[in-house]
């Protein structure tokens, strides 16, 4: 949520394999995306961004700074989920709108428009995210849309929906969550989701692939052990 191409550099040198680029609920503004990019190619470490909200338009601004993929907040149905699809991939997949000079596409040095299209649509990641009653509802018809390749149940705010705001333990949030992931699974998508320490083991047994924890709660944790070693 930070906007910070230190935080991207830090977390590549550290060994992680992506960075989320949260433009929901941080304050990073589309010049710092194109920044924080760049500091996540030369750290060896993966960008994807969450855009603000589901809006072809504002994707494909993004999409033109150079992440490798979207995490789409607030997808309940498939056509919403068709609709991230089209703004990040290329047609025939999709009908993202397509430009010469992009960083993108290498400012088109050393690679055509037409290779430059079909690269894109094999690499870039379309992560749609399952954070409402609805999208739960609507969880088959939405694992069915071609070119998505993660579904990422949003903790906070399905536990919001389902009536436990910030309780994702709560045994009615927990077994939606867990009948979700084997939904996913059995489709043949990827599951994804966040977690602290406590609840990573689990989320690894039950086959989540797609998994991230916040800044916050990684400073929270190692702090805690620093200084209470240091009290000690």
């Amino acid at each position: 949520m930070i906007p910070s191409v230190q935080l991207v550099e830090m977390a590549g040198k550290l060994g992680y394999d992506w960075v989320l680029i949260d433009c929901e609920h941080g304050s990073i503004s589309l010049e710092t995306v194109e920044y924080m990019v760049m500091a996540a190619e030369a750290s060896n470490i993966t960008p994807i961004i969450r855009p603000q909200k589901n809006d072809p338009e504002l994707i494909g601004q993004y999409m033109d700074r150079g992440v490798m993929g979207i995490q789409a907040p607030h997808v309940s149905s498939a056509a919403e989920a068709q609709d991230v699809v089209n703004a990040v991939k290329y047609y025939p997949v999709g009908n993202r709108s397509l430009a010469v000079g992009t960083r993108s596409a290498n400012y088109g040095f050393g690679i055509s428009l037409t290779d430059y299209a079909q690269q894109a649509n094999q690499d870039l990641l379309v992560c749609v995210q399952i954070e409402d009653k609805a999208a739960v509802d609507n969880l088959d018809s939405i694992a069915k849309v071609e070119g998505i390749d993660v579904l990422f149940i949003g903790p906070s705010d399905l536990s919001q929906s389902l009536g436990h705001p910030g309780n994702a333990g709560h045994p009615v949030v927990k077994k939606v969550m867990d009948d979700a992931f084997c939904k996913i699974i059995e489709s043949g998508k990827l599951a994804g989701t966040a977690g602290n320490l406590e609840i990573t083991p689990r989320r690894l047994e039950q086959g989540v692939k797609y998994y991230y924890t916040h800044l916050t709660t990684l400073l929270a944790y190692s702090s805690s052990v620093f200084l209470g070693n240091a009290k000690e």
